[in-house]
């Protein structure tokens, strides 16, 4: 009997075993995948972007909207490592900082500034499977695009402004660099002028740069000492608002909103907002969607905007800019719509007609109500 209770006691223990083993058996498989499946948790395999700067970032201007839209990249694609390089000279020595940043695994590279645009064709055609991006230019290759935003239109609403706001009719542009990107500016700014103030004129000085913060504050004051009540400008510095500012005088920005700098003076300003742009383009080379082209968004794309309205603007100046600003998302008109006439009093552009992007892209002349020459 002793005999044949431990044969049934150990039988007992064998069966609490195994079903313990079952059990445990059981609940393994169900839990090796878990771990073993990548979760959405697991960070996913960085994409390094590569950004040269004209400027530093902490320019308050065209470079600081750039890294402002940078960091709006870095936060809505997580995966995304980008390398910036700041004050990068328009000259050979932006092509050998391009490679450098493909050499160091870069599969996208942008380029911020006009002048770099034949640098980057040079890296380009290097490297094939690199997706390119150059800002401001028109030369592309099947990896490399351009990107710009119609600015002008933000400059046409901001000329209403200082055409409303002058009492002189003397308006000061404090202007960068004659290439058609700044001349195109200068023509929409005045055309708004003109509509709001037929009488007041856009009077241009070139300073030749695009950060020099002391030249460019010096070139406002020389404009502002010779009458002008409104300072405008194409420049990535706010030196021309400070200038304002101190001889109780108006200022329109540009870039950024600038009123910080100038808070009597600023009464708004013509910005860039890059970040979307960022973001779609970085994305299509991930999806695979990328294709060589030209993005020049506006208004209604939302890349380009003008900055909150000084409270020394009127009421009905604001609401007329606004509803200015309205017709252009919808389509209702162009600022380069005919009838336009140059800086000589001759039709460009007819009644009826408009100006065609190509025409934009390639603008060397001024309308009529800028004094300034465009040097050789």
């Amino acid at each position: 009997m002793k005999n044949v209770k431990k044969y049934l006691v150990a039988l007992i223990v064998l069966s609490m075993v195994f079903s313990m083993i079952g059990c445990s058996g059981a609940d393994v498989p169900a839990e090796e995948p878990e771990d073993n499946e990548p979760s959405d948790e697991q960070p996913a395999e960085k994409i390094k972007v590569g950004m040269i700067y004209i400027g530093p970032p902490g320019d308050a201007g065209w470079t600081y909207a750039h890294d402002e839209g940078r960091k709006y990249l870095e936060a809505q694609i997580p995966n995304v490592e980008v390398i910036y390089v700041e004050s990068v000279a328009e000259s050979s020595d932006s092509e050998r900082v391009m490679t450098e940043l493909v050499e160091q695994g870069c599969e996208i590279v942008f380029a911020t500034s006009f002048g770099y645009m034949d640098f980057m064709l040079n890296v380009a055609n290097k490297y094939p499977d690199v997706a390119f991006y150059h800002c401001s230019g028109y030369k592309t290759t099947p990896n490399m695009s351009t990107y710009f935003g119609r600015i002008y239109q933000a400059r046409y609403l901001t000329g209403l402004v200082a055409g409303s706001m002058t009492e002189a009719n003397q308006i000061g542009y404090i202007a960068a660099h004659p290439i058609p990107e700044v001349i195109r500016g200068i023509n929409a700014f005045t055309l708004g002028v003109r509509e709001a103030n037929p009488e007041a004129t856009v009077n241009v000085v070139w300073t030749n740069t695009w950060y020099d913060p002391a030249k460019e504050k010096e070139a406002a004051k020389g404009s502002l000492d010779s009458g002008v009540d409104v300072i405008a400008q194409h420049q990535d510095t706010p030196g021309p608002q400070q200038a304002a500012e101190e001889v109780g005088a108006y200022a329109i920005g540009y870039n950024t909103d600038m009123s910080s700098f100038a808070p009597k003076a600023n009464l708004t300003s013509a910005v860039w907002d890059w970040g979307p742009y960022y973001v779609s383009a970085v994305q299509a080379v991930l999806d695979g969607s990328f294709e060589e082209g030209q993005y020049w968004g506006g208004l209604a794309d939302g890349i380009v905007d003008i900055a909150p309205f000084n409270e020394s603007v009127p009421a009905d100046v604001v609401a007329s800019v606004e509803a200015k600003k309205a017709e252009l998302i919808a389509g209702d008109f162009d600022v380069f719509d005919g009838p336009v006439k140059d800086q000589d009093g001759n039709v460009v552009v007819a009644e009826g007609e408009t100006l065609s992007d190509g025409d934009l892209l390639s603008m060397m002349w001024f309308v009529e109500g800028v004094n300034g020459v465009i040097p050789e």
